[in-house]
């Protein structure tokens, strides 16, 4: 039979689900009388838990913001996911590192031993951030976005302010980003997080347009390729490569491939231009065949000339030295 502790963390858990649990209803989950419910909700009230209780027919229990923190209980898998969660950390984006130990080593100390053994021997090696943004701005930038105000900020190559409506913020691998409105120049625009200076106050609310490129995530991944419309590459070609798709798939991360035969793919790939999709292909050492399109055809004549002319000179270079 579970104890107090463990059916109140259950308890706590449903209640944590954003609707109205009714009296029986809790019981029945948690395999008690609607009499311990009431006690166990009792016992959470006293540990500062805003449990709010109406009567009638749809009424019940429902957990609430209060006016302070309350102790914070987790089960074993909230208690792990906790842990995971602080010591990604340093691969945030944001400089939150020294908070971050300090309840990490608050949330280990008071674990029962054997849940501290299975949060200890997690083997985790966090890549960090290349930089890391002001907890301050991503707080700032974070309402601005929330309350659609006019946000104004310093940022490098800019002698004022910039002003924007601020649409989102989207992280990409390790580094933060603010799709905006860019009232200036007219245009939408993206923003490094780690590189803006929010000022106080905002500006007015504003309504907010409608993104090129779908949501937030899409512009940004659309825009870091070249486009503003399509999250996909200006240069987009075919290529038959001689490798299995179980080693060729590492190394090409964003491309579509199929296994079109044992040891032999066919993928789609893309690339700024399309002498870059070429080198892409070329890196892997192995052979390949241009499947399309033309221009991806031509590029490939084009270098190939160029290799030859370079390699005759460094030939002939070799030849005058001796």
């Amino acid at each position: 039979m579970p104890t107090t502790s463990s059916r109140m963390l259950s308890l706590l858990s449903l209640l944590q689900v954003p609707r109205a649990w009714t009296g029986p209803a809790l019981a029945d989950r948690l395999g008690v009388t609607p009499r311990t419910v009431r006690r166990d909700v009792d016992r959470l009230r006293d540990l500062g838990y805003a449990i709010r209780s109406t009567k009638g027919p749809v009424g019940g229990y429902r957990l609430e913001a209060g006016e302070r923190m309350p102790p914070l209980l987790l089960d074993d898998e909230q208690a792990l996911a906790v842990t995971v969660a602080l010591r990604t950390t340093p691969s945030s984006g944001v400089a939150i590192e020294d908070a971050s130990s300090r309840v990490l080593a608050a949330i280990l100390q008071v674990m029962p031993s054997d849940l501290r053994q299975r949060a200890s021997s997690l083997a985790l090696e966090v890549v960090p951030a290349p930089v890391s943004a002001d907890p301050a701005a991503l707080e700032a930038v974070s309402a601005a976005v929330r309350r659609r105000e006019v946000l104004r900020f310093d940022y490098p190559g800019s002698t004022w302010p910039r002003r924007t409506e601020p649409h989102g913020l989207v992280a990409r691998q390790g580094l933060w980003y603010l799709i905006a409105w860019d009232l200036e120049r007219e245009d939408w625009r993206t923003f490094r997080l780690d590189r803006m200076v929010p000022r106080t106050p905002t500006g007015p609310r504003f309504t907010p347009r409608e993104l090129p490129a779908g949501d937030a995530a899409t512009f940004l991944s659309a825009h870091l390729k070249g486009s503003r419309e399509a999250d996909r590459w200006p240069c987009e070609g075919t290529v038959e490569i001689d490798l299995p798709l179980r080693e060729l798939a590492p190394w090409l991360p964003d491309a579509r491939i199929e296994e079109v035969a044992e040891g032999r793919c066919r993928a789609v790939l893309g690339s700024w231009s399309w002498e870059g999709l070429i080198a892409q292909v070329i890196r892997l050492g192995a052979p390949f065949r241009l499947l399309g399109p033309g221009e991806l055809v031509a590029a490939a004549r084009t270098a190939q000339a160029s290799l030859s002319r370079a390699a005759d000179g460094m030939g002939g270079s070799a030849h005058g030295t001796r």
